[in-house]
């Protein structure tokens, strides 16, 4: 009878902090590294995204985080970070769902422009307008707002409900894409989400309350500032798709 109690006693705190769900954007990418507009655009991680990635799988192990099911998007940055963290957590064969509905915002005309360079053509106003706006599209391409109206409804529909479920979730993936997860999350603003800034490979832990609020958010960063490995460490091939 004690040890029965006591195993219960043990599981109920357990059953509030099991609604687990990890947010990570994704190591920096080539196209961040030349400050270039990225988008759909499908290129690899740099030596220091790759150690980004790693990084962040060994901050998660230290807290003793392991998953039951990953999230990512089908760009290779992402697709790359998620792997790498699963590997440094040593759960490579772990399920993982791709989809779209998590790609980074569409940028449209921007893409592969020079930041600096869009600045000058289109003027700073201008640009900042584009970048940092809600409902403002670049040409051609997407708003925030458009990356939440495919982003939201997908975390809600198979990302939340597995949380809710007791399971621990990882999503890697993109900066805007994360934003319109964090702008439910952090119970944020079309106003103010816009000026958030997700850090590339830094953890965002998330434990959730029964009615899916959250109950503690905890975000991992290194002590010292993460380096890009000197040994024969190489940006994974951009594959095209």
């Amino acid at each position: 009878m004690n040890q029965t109690s006591q195993t219960s006693s043990d599981q109920s705190p357990r059953t509030e902090v099991n609604r687990l769900l990890v947010l990570v954007r994704h190591g920096q990418s080539e196209w961040n590294l030349k400050n270039l507009f990225t988008g759909w655009t499908n290129v690899g991680l740099t030596p220091l995204g790759i150690e980004q990635a790693r990084n962040a799988g060994r901050l998660l192990r230290e807290r003793g985080i392991r998953f039951d099911i990953a999230f990512t998007s089908v760009l290779l940055r992402a697709e790359e970070t998620c792997r790498l963290i699963l590997e440094e957590l040593g759960q490579s064969s772990l399920e993982t769902l791709h989809d779209q509905a998590l790609n980074e915002r569409d940028y449209g005309d921007l893409t592969g422009l020079n930041k600096d360079d869009a600045r000058k053509r289109w003027g700073e106003e201008q640009v900042h307008l584009w970048r940092r706006s809600y409902d403002v599209k670049p040409p051609g391409g997407e708003s925030l707002k458009d990356t939440v109206a495919r982003a939201l409804p997908y975390y809600i529909e198979n990302i939340l409900p597995r949380v809710m479920q007791g399971r621990h979730v990882l999503v890697a993936a993109h900066g805007n894409s994360l934003r319109a997860l964090v702008m439910v999350l952090n119970n944020m603003t079309a106003r103010t989400i816009p000026g958030v800034e997700l850090g590339t490979g830094v953890p965002m832990v998330y434990h959730l309350n029964p009615d899916t609020t959250v109950a503690q958010k905890e975000v991992l960063e290194a002590k010292e500032p993460v380096a890009a490995a000197s040994s024969n460490a190489s940006a994974p091939q951009t594959q095209r798709r």
